[in-house]
């Protein structure tokens, strides 16, 4: 008798492990063979040197700065620019002001060195256009809250093209984009 009495409990028990682990697949279905949703925000922009030719005679504005869900945004405003603005961006082991060679420190895991070919003065008048002061952060940019930008730096405006130090939280993926007379420049918060 007592050996049925374990029997038996053997069998509910057993019986019960093969309806807990048939309601874990139920609520929890694996197929084979079948993917996972993509990362909404993964990306295929690398971290390579993105770089453009462009005539630009026309000044540099104004510099700001945006949160995205999946990326931190830099735009440079360079005002009456009809075509593509020539730009030179990549990632730097040190950032170094334009013409005097100067280290400029730039806060943050890693830096990207961004050109764009537009002074921050007028051409014409010489008179200054945007207030970028050099070794200085950008004026009116505040980057709290940002997941990706940690700092910025004014290089310089020389030779018809302006400098900046964007300091970020590790070397992550970027991408330039043009628009209607803005150089934007996107780095992603992950690889």
């Amino acid at each position: 008798m007592r050996r049925s009495l374990t029997i038996g409990a053997a069998f509910l028990l057993a019986g019960a492990g093969l309806a807990a682990s048939a309601g874990q697949s139920a609520a929890t279905p694996h197929r084979v063979g079948t993917a996972t949703p993509a990362d909404p925000c993964s990306t295929p922009w690398g971290s390579s040197v993105k770089s453009a030719t462009g005539g630009n005679a026309n000044p540099l504005t104004d510099i700001r700065v945006g949160r995205h869900t999946c990326f931190d945004r830099m735009v440079f405003d360079v005002s009456g620019a009809s075509g593509p603005v020539g730009h030179h961006v990549g990632y730097v082991d040190a950032f170094h002001q334009d013409g005097s060679g100067d280290p400029i420190p730039v806060g943050g895991g890693a830096v990207i060195q961004i050109f764009v070919s537009a002074p921050s003065y007028d051409p014409v008048t010489m008179r200054q256009v945007y207030a970028g002061r050099a070794g200085k952060p950008l004026p009116g940019v505040d980057l709290t809250g940002f997941s990706t930008f940690k700092d910025t730096r004014f290089g310089a405006s020389f030779e018809g093209q302006t400098q900046v130090g964007l300091g970020v939280r590790a070397r992550l993926p970027f991408r330039v984009l043009q628009f209607d007379g803005k150089l934007i420049v996107d780095v992603a918060h992950k690889w």
